[in-house]
């Protein structure tokens, strides 16, 4: 676990974690973090960071959106992380998995969304400084945002 204290910075990201709550404000006008999210994608790109996500978040993308807007935004979605260069993603494995289940342990009794341990795993394996997210639970688990 982190042990330097949670906030929120911009500078010096070196490689960003991209969480599910980033793409969707990302991809929707009316999320009420659009604005920031926008921002946040133009600036890491403009400053060439490398982005991360884990295949579990694209797969909360991917149901959120099927459900709110439909199959074709659904699969644009995915074909627009898919073909950006500055995005790997993670897939997650038996390690990411039993990284996950500490996490939860540790963690608990917060009600923690195994894709969130999952990505916290992720975060660490892949050595990412910081999480371009809203989501507080990244937060509650010592990791950094950057807006």
């Amino acid at each position: 676990m982190p042990s330097r204290p949670p906030r929120t910075a911009r500078a010096a990201a070196v490689r960003l974690f991209v969480d599910s709550g980033a793409w969707i404000a990302l991809r929707s006008r009316r999320d009420q973090h659009h604005a920031a999210a926008d921002r946040a994608f133009r600036a890491a790109i403009e400053q060439r960071i490398p982005l991360v996500t884990s295949n579990l978040v694209i797969a909360e993308i991917h149901r959120l959106t099927l459900f709110r807007a439909g199959r074709e935004p659904a699969l644009r979605a995915l074909e627009r992380i898919d073909a950006s260069p500055s995005v790997t993603v993670h897939f997650a494995s038996r390690e990411d998995h039993d990284v996950a289940r500490r996490w939860l342990e540790r963690l608990a009794p917060q009600p923690i969304t195994y894709t969130d341990a999952v990505s916290f795993a992720v975060i660490e394996a892949t050595r990412c400084t910081h999480v371009l997210g809203f989501d507080q639970d990244f937060v509650a688990a010592g990791f950094e945002l950057w807006s």
